[in-house]
């Protein structure tokens, strides 16, 4: 137990902790009942919190999270076949050495065929996670990988996504020799779990509902 909770950020470890036998709640049941007033009022009268965004800023999406990877052909095997991402586009750029790649939960058939169409369609799909490669880091023996935000000094922390069956997931998962960083079966917490991509970020899977 506390082996797995040590390999937790503090944020983490401070829900691993609070989980007991008698009380094995979802995150999900946690967060809702974590507050005696979590109120769509009280959360506007949270401290530092703009109640009433300007309005510069209607039309504003959260687009995509970046992250650099080592090798695009691992990474992107991984977030296609085992997560079941869609790669909505890419971009090469020779003349600087890197690459982009944009994935999201999102059908194919649904990707314009015309660049530019799609270019448009893509900047406008909230979620979407970019991969970015910097030529050569893949066949680079020197090359000691990306930090995860996981360790000291930390930072970044993870994307998590919400599946119908946590359960079923986590299975799967380990039969296709998925890394995780915590299964369900690990401590008290045991409706979510964190797997590791193929560069170690950190992925959290959590149930849709209460019950998953």
């Amino acid at each position: 137990l506390m082996l797995a909770a040590a390999r937790l950020s503090p944020f983490q470890a401070s829900w691993f902790h609070r989980c007991t036998p008698a009380s094995p709640r979802t995150l999900i049941t946690r967060m809702a009942t974590s507050s005696s007033d979590n109120s769509r009022a009280a959360l506007q009268a949270t401290p530092g919190v703009t109640a009433h965004p300007d309005s510069a800023t209607k039309g504003f999406i959260f687009q995509q999270t970046m992250y650099r990877i080592k090798d695009p052909v691992v990474s992107l095997d991984f977030y296609t076949r085992v997560l079941g991402f869609t790669l909505l586009s890419k971009a090469d750029f020779p003349e600087w050495k890197f690459s982009l790649f944009f994935l999201g939960y999102y059908p194919a058939e649904e990707v314009p065929e015309d660049p530019e169409e799609r270019s448009k369609w893509v900047f406008n799909r909230p979620a979407t996670l970019e991969l970015t490669h910097n030529h050569g880091t893949e066949s680079d023996p020197d090359f000691k990988g990306y930090h995860s935000g996981n360790s000291d000094p930390r930072g970044f922390g993870h994307i998590g996504l919400s599946v119908p069956d946590v359960g079923a997931a986590c299975k799967r998962f380990e039969e296709l020799g998925v890394t995780f960083q915590k299964k369900l079966t690990d401590g008290n917490m045991n409706h979510i779990a964190f797997i590791k991509d193929p560069d170690g970020y950190w992925i959290e899977i959590l149930p849709q509902s209460r019950g998953a």
